[in-house]
């Protein structure tokens, strides 16, 4: 069962007596349900609804462990430091690598909580015998985004980044920044896009390029790799065929989304 550093990632330690309230009122994931060594996956959004920062979410003793993409982690403790206020908590740096495991979760790691078909994640010492780039040719191979390459800061909804299907989006605790648009997009249906994986032969087109259906624009390319990409794709434009630079390519739809996500076709 390969493992591999995630040198894409790192730990912040939020602690203090008021340190899961204090999240419980930002994230759009349970922060005071949380058992201690649970992981949970979220968001911290923008007001107006925009994704700023994915995190995974771990309960300890003492507070919350924060698992969040390394080269926005500074930015993200100045954030939290910005809310906190008279809040009781303490926001820190906590230097501790990030393992991942796949196709399951071996000893010592947790499941990750978007779908076990990721595999678990583990903080701390591991005995890595594979690259990140190996596991992150199994994300795609799933189907599941990382919104730290694929979602532009404030640009992109979670739902659009598939939050409400993997898990990181409570929509019963209440409020959290961002909340209102959160919940009215899932409320009124008003999902217009999704990323999505697309397979093909060959290299992968540039971040960016258009997605056609015919002649008219069906999404972006993002992020991906040899014969295999994450897209941003309108569903409403997913029932025929699709192109990238002249160059058809195949959605595939991911096991763990649900049957009436996407329109019906042959994906």
């Amino acid at each position: 069962m390969p493992i591999a550093r995630l040198d894409s990632r790192a730990l912040i330690a939020v602690t203090g007596p008021e340190a899961r309230p204090f999240l419980h009122n930002l994230l759009t994931q349970d922060v005071e349900t949380l058992g201690e060594n649970e992981l949970r996956f979220g968001a911290l959004l923008s007001p107006p609804g925009r994704l700023l920062f994915d995190l995974f979410v771990l309960g300890q003793a003492d507070g919350v462990l924060l698992d969040v993409a390394a080269a926005r982690r500074e930015a993200l403790i100045q954030r939290l430091s910005m809310y906190r206020l008279r809040a009781q908590v303490q926001v820190a740096a906590d230097d501790r690598p990030v393992f991942a495991a796949w196709p399951d979760a071996p000893d010592g790691f947790m499941i990750d909580p978007r779908t076990p078909l990721m595999g678990g994640r583990r903080y701390g010492e591991a005995t890595p015998d594979a690259a990140e780039a190996d596991y992150d040719a199994h994300r795609l191979s799933v189907g599941v985004p990382d919104p730290a390459a694929d979602a532009p800061q404030d640009k992109t909804y979670p739902i659009e980044a598939d939050f409400d299907l993997l898990n990181g989006i409570d929509f019963h605790k209440g409020c959290f920044v961002g909340q209102e648009t959160t919940s009215r997009m899932k409320r009124r249906g008003a999902i217009k896009n999704r990323m999505l994986p697309l397979d093909f032969d060959g290299p992968p087109p540039a971040f960016g390029a258009e997605v056609l259906k015919g002649e008219l624009r069906a999404g972006e390319v993002l992020s991906g790799r040899d014969g295999s990409v994450m897209a941003l794709l309108r569903i409403d434009r997913l029932d025929g065929d699709l192109t990238v630079d002249s160059r058809p390519v195949r959605l595939r739809k991911p096991a763990w989304m649900g049957e009436d996500i996407l329109p019906s076709s042959d994906a």
